[in-house]
């Protein structure tokens, strides 16, 4: 193949800007698909991102497009989520192009996201092309929102394109731009094999495919092939691109293009993102840098409801975890729930995501604990270990200091709605850094906060706040001094380790009342007396009771000595204490869930 007609690019936006409709009447316009038979976010193929309407996974798909210049090219497009949860995505494919298009709503402008993409983009040296989509709505401000873009990110009017993806306006302008702008891919089809594996995912059919951007050289089918990062060896059984959404087996990849494999590769966890693919006989002098490790912000411990489900649940995670690197898991044990899985992940909504993929996917029923962030702490013997679950805290009598993990928030916002959006952060322990005003609508925010005041409900109240203008975007910065103490929840004097939690100190009070609060309205009564309690260490700071379920022992007593039913009392008041004691309290699973929130 001719490599200067080959173009790879991503659509890169803030979420609900409307990249997956663009994408779609791309696909239109090329040919990919029937306009007859045409769907809704073709590119988002798991139920969960058509019902949610988000980009949850990076999606591939190769097009041809026969532009005005006569020459017919090939189009290599990667979908990419939009939600800050999901940037790590985004940073995968954008390794594996050379330009990316910039989508931002004509109605809604620049947001958090849209400004974090864009210096993704920059850093990666990607050609950017701006487009401002949804021009065809009514409410649009449209000069308001190009200020926006050339004042904010620098673009020159005239590189800016007017596009509606829903009625097909720009489409074909946004194609032409491509092929224009966007350099053909480097590379030397002489030098040895040189590709790097930039995505997984698992296919019923096919078992592990693996997705490659080849950068040097060419791959056969049949090759024997080598990872340079972990050693492993393969022989390449099947080799194709994806074309009109389907796969299609090709003989062989040459320098610049981008396809699948597959080989006999009997574990996902024998691939590793961003590993350097070469051959054995002939290979390259050095591997790609590959991705940086991402590191998870948010924990939490997922348990299956069956405990005969854990070999499922550990099947599920290692096909998970193909085709989501930044999810990782460990295996852990619950005095309440038993074997279960320490879980990273890189937000809350990436944790919601990883719950009901593996619940639908896979047919589990699984509980979540309370998630927390990752703490360090300094013992008085100088050893300083991070905390990822409060089983690990150690007592407090044996920390010299505790650390917890501070961001650098970057909110967007109407400038009508600054004062309650600062009171806001400001309630959540943040410290205020500078503001921007972009155009006359619209500032830019920054505080610097801990990362545990964001993560469960910040979002939720920031586009309360904003009436759904409000956008943020985070990066982590490092670990600072602070007072932390562990929560626990006792129920009937036993520790109910699926509750325990880690606060900062000067909101554990109010903390622990309203969790024993929402548990005795969340906890069924049952035939004895349930004490529910929240402790900090040996110190009781709240508590309440759920009244035992009342049993009229004595209906069938009419009449007589009133002895009969003293001692019927009696008896029940001697099993009710003998179950107090030897009972279990049923906990349901929308307790756990609606404990997340507080």
């Amino acid at each position: 193949m001719d490599q200067s007609l080959i173009r790879n690019f991503s659509i890169i936006a803030h979420i609900d800007h409307g990249k997956s409709t663009l994408a779609d009447r791309i696909l239109e316009i090329t040919g990919a698909v029937d306009r007859r038979h045409k769907g809704q976010q073709l590119l988002d193929d798991m139920d969960l991102e058509k019902e949610r309407g988000i980009t949850i996974k990076a999606s591939m798909v190769r097009l041809s497009y026969r532009s005005r210049d006569g020459k017919v090219y090939v189009l290599n497009l990667i979908d990419t989520p939009g939600h800050v949860d999901f940037t790590y995505e985004v940073s995968k494919s954008l390794a594996a192009c050379e330009g990316a298009v910039l989508v931002i709503d004509a109605g809604q402008g620049i947001e958090a996201q849209t400004v974090a993409n864009y210096y993704l983009a920059r850093d990666n040296k990607l050609a950017v092309i701006p487009v401002v989509n949804k021009i065809d709505l009514t409410s649009v401000d449209l000069p308001r929102v190009i200020r926006q873009i050339t004042g904010v990110l620098g673009f020159a009017d005239q590189d800016i394109i007017r596009a509606s993806a829903k009625e097909g306006i720009g489409i074909e302008e946004i194609l032409e731009r491509i092929i224009q702008v966007v350099p053909p891919p480097a590379g030397v089809p002489e030098h040895p094999l040189k590709a790097l594996i930039f995505d997984c995912r698992f296919d019923t059919f096919k078992g592990v495919v693996i997705y490659v951007r080849i950068m040097d050289g060419k791959v056969e089918a049949g090759a024997q092939i080598k990872l340079m990062h972990t050693g492993k060896t393969f022989k390449i059984e099947e080799l194709g691109v994806f074309k009109n959404l389907k796969y299609a087996v090709v003989d062989s990849l040459s320098c610049g293009e981008v396809g699948y494999f597959t080989a006999n590769i009997r574990s996902p966890r024998e691939i590793v993102i961003g590993d350097t693919i070469t051959y054995i006989d002939n290979p390259c002098a050095q591997p790609l840098p590959g991705y940086r490790t991402i590191k998870p912000l948010v924990f939490c411990g997922i348990y299956p409801v069956n405990p005969g489900d854990f070999p499922s649940l550990r099947e599920a995670m290692d096909k998970l975890k193909l085709s989501d690197a930044s999810f990782v898991f460990e295996p852990e044990s619950s005095q309440s729930f038993g074997s279960g899985f320490r879980c990273g992940f890189l937000g809350l909504l990436h944790m919601e995501i990883a719950q009901e993929r593996l619940e639908r996917e896979y047919d589990l029923n699984l509980i979540l604990t309370v998630p927390n962030v990752v703490y360090r702490v300094k013992k008085r013997d100088q050893e300083i270990f991070d905390v990822e679950t409060p089983a690990k805290f150690p007592l407090p009598q044996d920390i010299l200091e505790a650390f917890e993990p501070y961001v650098i928030l970057l909110m967007i916002i109407p400038i009508d709605t600054i004062e309650q959006v600062c009171e806001l952060a400001k309630s959540r322990r943040g410290i205020f850094q500078s503001n921007d005003y972009l155009g006359e609508d619209r500032v830019k925010v920054v505080f610097d906060m801990p990362l545990s005041e964001i993560i469960v409900d910040f979002y939720d109240c920031l586009k309360s706040l904003t009436k759904g203008y409000g956008s943020m975007d985070y990066e982590f910065t490092g670990y600072r001094q602070t007072k932390i103490v562990k929560l626990d929840i006792l129920l009937n004097s036993v520790v109910c380790d699926a509750f325990s939690s880690l606060v900062h100190k000067d909101k554990a009070y109010s903390k622990a009342h309203n969790l024993v609060s929402k548990l005795k309205e969340l906890i069924p009564r049952q035939l004895f007396e349930i004490s529910i309690q929240a402790a900090i260490g040996s110190q009781i700071v709240a508590s309440e009771k759920v009244k035992s379920v009342g049993k009229h022992v004595t209906a069938k007593c009419y009449g007589g000595d009133i002895t009969r039913k003293r001692k019927l009392w009696e008896g029940q008041k001697k099993g009710k204490k003998r179950l107090k004691q030897v009972g279990r309290v049923e906990i349901p699973q929308e307790a756990f869930l609606e404990v997340l929130k507080i």
